[in-house]
């Protein structure tokens, strides 16, 4: 660990997890409010709704996901943790991020296509964000010792193969 950097730990860790809580909340809140985008409800209100998961996505959910990751990132390297059940996080935090970027898809689709896109029921996306969520607040809380899973020795073992591309020499 940098030494000079120790202190900010426990600040960058409740950055971290504050700006999880925005994004994850955001990401809950999104298809319920996509939900609905529906015309038949008036044009006010459908303008007021539109507006609404607009501006939450881009300027509170999105803004939110970007800080998560880098506070994330830069703990991993502060905090040294390379471990398996990191990188088994990072898999369903990779799925969040999947999940981000269908909400995003799905509320420029609704904005362009002016009431011809059906919006899916909110349920099934909601259960479906529930996979991630759960899976990261197992791992990360529980911090189990995945070492029993076997995995394929090419993915234990750097292989000593030059990248695809040269590297400029400084």
């Amino acid at each position: 660990m940098i030494e000079f950097l120790g202190p900010i730990i426990p600040h960058l860790k409740a950055l971290h997890i504050s700006m999880l809580v925005i994004w994850c909340g955001g990401l809950f809140a999104l298809p319920l409010m996509l939900s609905h985008h529906d015309k038949a409800t008036g044009q006010a209100d459908y303008s007021r709704v539109r507006r609404a998961t607009h501006y939450g996505y881009t300027l509170v959910v999105t803004p939110g996901a970007v800080l998560a990751i880098a506070s994330g990132t830069l703990l991993i390297f502060l905090r040294e943790v390379f471990d398996l059940w990191m990188f088994a996080k990072l898999v369903f935090v990779a799925l969040l991020v999947a999940f981000h970027a269908w909400v995003g898809h799905t509320l420029v689709i609704v904005a362009e296509t002016e009431g011809t896109h059906r919006v899916p029921p909110a349920t099934g996306p909601l259960l479906l964000l529930l996979v991630p969520v759960l899976g990261i607040l197992t791992l990360v809380l529980a911090k189990p010792d995945l070492q029993g899973i076997p995995l394929p020795d090419w993915l234990q073992e750097p292989l000593g193969i030059q990248l695809p591309f040269d590297v400029p020499s400084r």
